[in-house]
């Protein structure tokens, strides 16, 4: 099975980190993932260069940021991780429920 990343661009400034990361994993034999927030959809026009389009085009795989029944939302999608790029402390706070389990 091909190894699998998922990476999701959230609101925040910083847009451009979560670029750089689907930048840096297209070149590997990794299937990458990738979710963004509808805040980052609002960051990348209002504080980038970026066009949406062609950031998602980095990705292998795109989930609408709702779609409760994508793959990715299963527990038993296996993946390397999750890396979410631009994470502020906000979004970081979302996380911490999970750390317990």
């Amino acid at each position: 099975m091909t190894p699998r990343i998922i990476i999701g661009i959230s609101g925040a400034s910083g847009f451009q980190y979560g670029v750089k990361a689907l930048e840096l994993l297209r070149p590997l034999a990794i299937e990458v993932h990738l979710v963004v927030s509808k805040g980052a959809e609002k960051t990348c026009e209002l504080e980038t260069d970026y066009r949406l389009d062609e950031v998602m085009a980095l990705a292998d795989v795109v989930h609408p940021i709702n779609h409760l029944g994508a793959s990715i939302s299963s527990g038993s999608f296996k993946t390397l991780g999750m890396l979410v790029a631009p994470c502020s402390m906000r979004i970081i706070g979302r996380y911490r429920p999970l750390s317990h389990r």
